[in-house]
Parts: C-alpha cells; sequence; structure tokens
C-alpha cells in the first residue's frame, strides 16, 4: 500500500503516526494492498478555499476527502473489484484540528488519527449525511481508532520491554556482542 503524506500545515505532527493510521484503516477495511492514497496537511487559509471551492460552505473544515472518480462503485470492501486503484487525497488541516481535540479533551495526534480514518473511510464510499450512513460510518470509524490505540499501546509495550530485555542481556555479558567469548 503506498501512502504519501505532505505537512504545508506549518504544525509538526507525527506524519509517520498519521501514515500508520491510515495505513491501519485500509487494512481493516480489506482495501488491497496495491491502493495507492496520498494525505496532506494543509493551514487555515487553504482549508477555507478548499472548504468554500468544493463544499460552497464558509470557513476551514478539519478534514476533506477527494475520492477519484474512476473509483466509483468499486470503493467499498463489499464491492466485487480489488484491483490495484489511485484511492484518492484526503486534506487535513491540524490548526483547525487543535481547537477540536481540546474541546475533546484528548491531543492533536488522536484528533489527526481520527480525521486521517474519517478520510479514509469517506475516500472507501461511506458517508454520514443520513442517519443510517452516519450509524455505519461512525460504528467503523469508532471500532477502527479503538483497534489502532490498542495496537499501538501494546507495540509500545512490546518496546519498552525489549528496551529492559536488551539492557538486563546487556548487563549479563548476554547481549551476543562481537567480543563475547564462546567456549
Amino acid at each position: 500500500m503506498s501512502i504519501e503524506i505532505a505537512n504545508e500545515s506549518g504544525v509538526g505532527v507525527d506524519e509517520e503516526s498519521i501514515v500508520s493510521a491510515a495505513r491501519f484503516a485500509l487494512d481493516q477495511m480489506e482495501v488491497s494492498p496495491l491502493a495507492e492514497l496520498s494525505v496532506l496537511l494543509v493551514n487555515l487559509d487553504v482549508m477555507e478555499d478548499l472548504h468554500e471551492r468544493w463544499m460552497d460552505l464558509p470557513g476551514a473544515t478539519d478534514v476533506m476527502a477527494f475520492p477519484m472518480d474512476e473509483m466509483e462503485g468499486t470503493r467499498r470492501p463489499d464491492a466485487p473489484d480489488d484491483t490495484a486503484a489511485l484511492l484518492g487525497d484526503i486534506v487535513l488541516c491540524p490548526s483547525f484540528a487543535r481547537d477540536q481535540a481540546k474541546k475533546a479533551g484528548h491531543s492533536l495526534m488522536d484528533e489527526l488519527h481520527l480525521l486521517t480514518v474519517h478520510g479514509t473511510l469517506h475516500l472507501l464510499g461511506y458517508d454520514h449525511a443520513e442517519p443510517a450512513e452516519e450509524r455505519e460510518m461512525f460504528g467503523l470509524q469508532n471500532r477502527i481508532l479503538a483497534e489502532f490505540q490498542a495496537a499501538r499501546l501494546e507495540a509500545s509495550r512490546r518496546e519498552a520491554q525489549r528496551s529492559v530485555d536488551d539492557r538486563l542481556l546487556g548487563a549479563a555479558g548476554l547481549d551476543g556482542g562481537p567480543e563475547q567469548e564462546t567456549s
């Protein structure tokens, strides 16, 4: 799976983590590993311009998704075609997301992960215009985010344990260094 990211927002964020959230969502939705996606982080002025131009709505927003037109009808995982394709673009606005994160009581990165999953689902054909669609999309979004967060916590726990193990092995002289003698 190819995921390109460009941060033009002027806000320093963990870009690798955003790519991980997108990749995790695509994996969970069983999207072809040959799929391509692009994520762009922009400032408030750029997002406001995009929001007004494409949605005819005033002001900036948090996330916009621009699916590729040729993918119509083949994005959802229950669609019959599993060929490689360019899914489209997700545009995030970290400055806008920062205020939302503060109101929600979580970190900016947690908000950007949520918005990345949200945008990914939009690219896959999900929407929330109608109540039934909203229940389906937000149910998927919440499940994917919870599983992503659990996977990140487990990876962090494993890494911390690996670090402790390496220190203990090194202190005991069992770290397999080049000077270790064998009898």
